[in-house]
């Protein structure tokens, strides 16, 4: 993607030289476990910390300190350019329909980190908690998208997930993701995943809405980089390769298929009205 020497978002709290604050350790099987449950983090209000908590029932309080190394700051500045994207053309598409964009903050942290969810570690992926309407990345995901998970990689990937966060907090503004909640009580476990799909894949519809908008700044294979990311974290992939076994009726974010399919029809539409994941459920 092109961004060098693009407008820089001041919406970017970078915490990744002094991350901690109350954080619960844990790692192996139940990393695993958490990963499985959070990758892209959604929308649903669960948080690492509480998961941990159950699996653990311990905390630890602990503060790191460590300086940002040449490449960090790069990816810093993309991820800032990337943010101000995202600004720009949600506020276009928002003013267009007659509505008003807030911009949401993005928290860039190592390790652990204390959110109006709870407290979450590194293991649960990008994530986008609606109590604050901040967007969380931990950057050394994206290593493990690519060693764990087969993902293509590149910078447009990076992008890609950035885009899909903010996709959650453009369903918090229109007040999809309260709706979802609602429609999520009293339903069978099951029926309750099957409506936090429908919400995911809508984030993922709505990142390709921002990358049809984006499309002057493309490079080429960036569309590659974002589509194998999208497989990559598909519920029936990570099932396969993490458990040997796929569980339909425990999926929350959709298969690849599902995913890349609405991020193909977000970027070839461009038309936000075209995202309603929720009709076939």
């Amino acid at each position: 993607m092109k961004w060098l020497g693009r407008r820089q978002s001041d919406n970017v709290e970078d915490r990744r030289g002094f991350s901690g604050g109350k954080a619960v350790l844990g790692g192996g099987v139940i990393g695993i476990i958490i990963l499985l449950l959070n990758v892209f983090g959604g929308e649903t209000g669960k948080t690492v910390g509480s998961a941990l908590e159950q699996l653990q029932g311990s905390t630890q309080q602990t503060e790191t300190a460590a300086p940002l190394s040449a490449a960090d700051k790069k990816m810093g500045d993309f991820v800032r350019v990337t943010l101000a994207y995202n600004e720009d053309i949600w506020g276009k598409i928002f003013a267009e329909n007659g509505m008003t964009y807030k911009n949401p903050k993005l928290v860039l942290f190592r390790g652990s980190v204390q959110t109006a969810c709870g407290g979450a570690s590194s293991a649960s992926g990008p994530f986008y908690c609606p109590g604050d309407q901040k967007v969380y990345m931990d950057l050394d995901f994206f290593d493990e998208l690519k060693t764990k998970f087969g993902a293509k990689g590149g910078d447009f990937a990076i992008a890609y997930v950035i885009a899909h966060e903010i996709g959650h907090h453009v369903q918090t503004l229109l007040g999809t993701s309260a709706k979802m909640r609602e429609a999520q009580e009293g339903k069978s476990e099951a029926e309750a995943n099957k409506l936090s799909v429908a919400l995911e894949l809508q984030a993922d519809f709505y990142a390709g809405v921002w990358t049809h908008y984006n499309k002057e700044n493309l490079d080429t294979g960036d569309i590659e980089e974002a589509l194998s990311a999208a497989n990559a974290v598909g519920d029936d992939a990570i099932q396969s390769k993490m458990q040997g076994q796929v569980v339909p009726d425990s999926f929350t974010h959709g298969t690849s298929e599902q995913r890349m399919y609405w991020f193909k029809k977000g970027f070839s539409s461009g038309d936000i009205h075209q995202g309603n994941t929720f009709e076939d459920i």
